[in-house]
């Protein structure tokens, strides 16, 4: 029976940090969406007030199906939240919310690593796709002889523009929380030990973000090895 060494030692780690990072998200959300603010607003009410304060008044914020699948689309100018997001008054809505806001802030402001990602999503889309296709056919030809890695290596080159969007999302992510927690700052929508529960969980968030970076890192090593071994196996 084959084992892929690479997957288990690099690869397979890095997704269980994921998932335990995921897991670490949604048990913080629970707890928080039993703490209702103090300031009475729904996610849709704070959503709308961290726009108010960066004096933004042409976003649209609707409500969706789903759990955790807010989101703010620039093509459309619209932050979508979640049911459990959009009515509830709770620190974890609020706290979401104006994480989502915080990317319409960001698309206001033309915030460079935003425009960036909006710009390279259907390269990488592309790219990557292109990538997968050819990393295993030059493996493949390697190991029958032929000197095709060079098929493979242009493979994983393609497949990193996944690492670079990602790369590029994490000062997205972590500046869109930084404008949510100073809107609610500075806008009395939170404080105290409501302020330190928002951070925890959108902190907790952007970490998935890092895990997902490591990943995609830990996964082009492992096929640049495999490459290699193929490689030397033809010669």
């Amino acid at each position: 029976m084959y084992l892929d060494w690479y997957y288990i030692i690099l690869v397979l780690p890095t997704i269980l940090v994921a998932a335990a990072i995921s897991c670490w998200v949604n048990t913080l959300f629970k707890r928080y969406s039993k703490v209702m603010a103090r300031c009475g607003m729904t996610g849709r009410d704070a959503a709308f007030c961290v726009l108010a304060n960066a004096g933004i008044r042409n976003v649209q914020v609707d409500c969706i199906s789903g759990n955790l699948t807010d989101h703010y689309d620039p093509s459309s100018n619209k932050i979508s939240l979640s049911e459990a997001v959009y009515s509830s008054r709770s620190v974890a809505s609020i706290a979401v919310a104006a994480h989502e806001a915080g990317h319409a802030c960001q698309h206001a402001t033309g915030y460079a690593f935003a425009k960036l990602r909006s710009a390279i999503v259907p390269v990488t889309n592309f790219t990557s796709n292109i990538g997968v296709f050819l990393i295993p056919i030059g493996i493949v030809l390697c190991y029958a002889g032929m000197n095709c890695a060079w098929i493979a290596y242009l493979g994983v080159i393609l497949y990193s523009s996944c690492f670079v969007f990602q790369l590029i999302t994490l000062p997205v992510e972590f500046d869109a929380s930084r404008r949510a927690m100073a809107a609610l700052r500075t806008t009395g929508t939170l404080d105290g030990a409501e302020l330190s529960q928002a951070r925890k969980m959108l902190t907790a968030a952007a970490l998935t973000y890092v895990a997902a970076l490591a990943a995609s890192a830990m996964t082009i090593l492992r096929f640049l090895l495999i490459i290699g071994d193929s490689d030397r196996r033809r010669r």
